[in-house]
């Protein structure tokens, strides 16, 4: 009786733990999607409404002027192809840079790995500059060009040790068995390593793919042409536009009031990467774990 008593008394204090951790969760989260969930309202809300309430969950008139605004020149959609392509580009490049170092870096045979290491962390703490950067960009003729926004950034130095480390925690004797077959390490890499790393690849890809996604300042500096600017730039000049067409004094019944574009605008720059992330959702908790635990 004392043990089945104690056992009952357990299960009702992990039922009341469960509970309450359930519900603080669920509060937590809703804090956090409260902002969201406001700019996303207010950017269906109509011109009355968004000047007259400063918190809205719920539009009570339904309007579309804002994307409207936004979708009303045809450079939204060039935009948005650049901004898809460099992501695209960018992603796909990065990772088999990255994925080759790492493995490279990953194999404690390699000659001046230690130093090479050294260099990666070194490059986390200290960068050359904007300036000195932008010599360089421009020093192999690349202004202008959509690998400007691409190869300044293609390796990043964290991504890169998550990658090394997640190689290392691999067993040794894989690589020696396929050695033994008659494999060499580009077939170990290709047919033994790749498979295995799938979901720090999967989570690696989501990182990059967010930062090509979010290329802002790069563009700026290295794009002149306005042809070329992916969509964050072009989705700034908008919202420039709107506020001076507002301090205009121009009628909001033909231009949608400037905090309901930029409403808008954030809702079209980050909608594409919400709709990504659930592919890869599954795989990056233990893509980043996997390669954080072993140095």
């Amino acid at each position: 009786m004392a043990q089945s008593s104690s056992f009952k008394k357990e299960t009702m204090g992990g039922r009341l733990f469960t509970i309450v951790n359930t519900t603080l969760l669920a509060l937590i989260s809703l804090i956090c999607l409260l902002p969201f969930i406001n700019v996303f309202a207010s950017s269906f809300a109509s011109t009355q409404e968004v000047v007259e309430k400063k918190f809205v969950l719920f539009p009570t008139t339904f309007s579309l002027d804002a994307y409207r605004f936004i979708l009303s020149t045809p450079t939204i959609f060039r935009g948005l192809s650049v901004s898809i392509g460099v992501t695209i580009a960018g992603t796909i490049f990065s990772m088999i840079l990255t994925s080759l170092m790492a493995y490279g870096l990953s194999r404690k045979y390699l000659a001046g790995r230690d130093f090479i290491n050294f260099v990666v962390v070194f490059s986390m703490l200290f960068s050359g500059g904007m300036i000195p950067t932008f010599l360089v960009v421009k020093m192999f003729g690349l202004i202008d060009s959509y690998w400007s926004m691409i190869i300044p950034s293609a390796i990043n130095a964290f991504n890169l040790i998550i990658m090394r480390n997640f190689f290392q925690a691999l067993p040794e004797g894989l690589e020696e068995s396929a050695k033994i077959d008659g494999s060499n390490d580009f077939g170990v890499f290709i047919k033994i390593m790749l498979p295995l790393a799938l979901p720090s690849i999967a989570t690696l890809s989501l990182f990059y793919g967010v930062a090509y996604w979010n290329t802002y300042m790069t563009a700026i500096l290295y794009i002149n042409d306005s042809m070329k600017w992916p969509i964050q730039v072009l989705l700034r000049q908008i919202v420039i536009v709107s506020s001076g067409m507002q301090g205009d004094n121009a009628s909001v019944d033909i231009v949608p009031p400037a905090q309901t574009i930029k409403m808008a605008v954030i809702v079209v720059a980050t909608v594409p990467m919400l709709i990504a992330y659930p592919f890869v959702q599954k795989h990056f908790t233990k893509g980043a774990m996997l390669g954080a635990v072993k140095g």
